[in-house]
């Protein structure tokens, strides 16, 4: 009897085949050219200090979490109302988008000891880093999905006596729920980097800072440890997001249920 996988199926065993491989690649690499731990610690290594740490690293890892998920959720808050207003006028496209350019290309490494100065070192500079960070992939897929809407569907919207608010509920909104959960998943990743950043700068607690206590012992597993836990955290929530997105805009794509025997 022949097992039958679907397509969906097959992609994620793949997944998971291409990451052991990863590791068990890594791990012989190191033992054939005896490369320092200092240098590039091997995966057994790293998967030891980090079940020997994880009690003292858990409370940074819930810190850490806890900041990124509040600062994605503001910045995707925000960024879908700005979306909104700058999506649903040409006017106000034409006018902010020059801004929100000129805006993102500030490092926002470079915003960090402004928020220090403005709320103190610890938790507040660390979410608002995170926030703003992600929040302009969010306004831009927001917008552009606005944008795009077929103009002979408002058309006939208004034909029928719809109100521009009708109109964007009924159309521009579905339509950009596939814009939205796609600058969702880039955002997630880059709430993570603005959260590290922060708490490298200006935190006493979280993965970050624990990260820069332990480069500077040269404790580098430790290092990797929090690479791990960072990687581990932001696909999980990635994977959050796909599931919500396929239930959500599953009307937007093909299906690929496709049987494979």
């Amino acid at each position: 009897m022949k097992l039958a996988l679907t397509t969906r199926q097959r992609q994620r065993m793949l997944s998971a085949f291409a990451i052991v491989a990863m590791f068990v690649i890594w791990e012989l690499i190191c033992v054939a050219f005896n490369i320092s731990g200092l240098v590039l610690p091997r995966p057994s290594a790293v998967f030891a200090v980090l079940f020997e740490k994880m009690p003292l690293l858990w409370p940074h890892a819930v810190q850490t979490l806890y900041t990124t998920v509040t600062g994605f959720a503001l910045g995707v808050l925000a960024g879908i109302l700005i979306g909104l207003v700058i999506g649903s006028s040409r006017f106000a496209y034409d006018v902010a988008y020059p801004l929100l350019v000129g805006f993102s290309s500030i490092p926002k490494v470079a915003v960090v000891p402004i928020f220090v100065v403005w709320f103190g070192a610890g938790t507040v500079p660390a979410v608002l880093t995170s926030m703003v960070i992600c929040m302009f992939p969010v306004v831009v897929n927001v917008a552009t999905g606005l944008a795009h809407t077929e103009p002979e569907l408002q058309d006939v919207l208004k034909v029928l006596g719809a109100r521009k608010l009708d109109v964007l509920w009924n159309v521009g909104l579905p339509r950009a729920l596939p814009y939205l959960f796609a600058s969702l998943k880039i955002a997630i990743t880059l709430a993570f980097v603005g959260t590290v950043l922060s708490e490298t700068v200006a935190a006493n607690k979280g993965i970050g800072n624990v990260m820069m206590i332990a480069s500077g012992n040269f404790d580098v597993p430790l290092v990797f440890a929090g690479l791990f836990i960072l990687a581990a955290m932001g696909v999980a929530l990635y994977v959050v997001s796909s599931m919500i997105e396929q239930r959500v805009t599953g009307w937007a794509t093909r299906g690929n249920e496709v049987v494979i025997t």
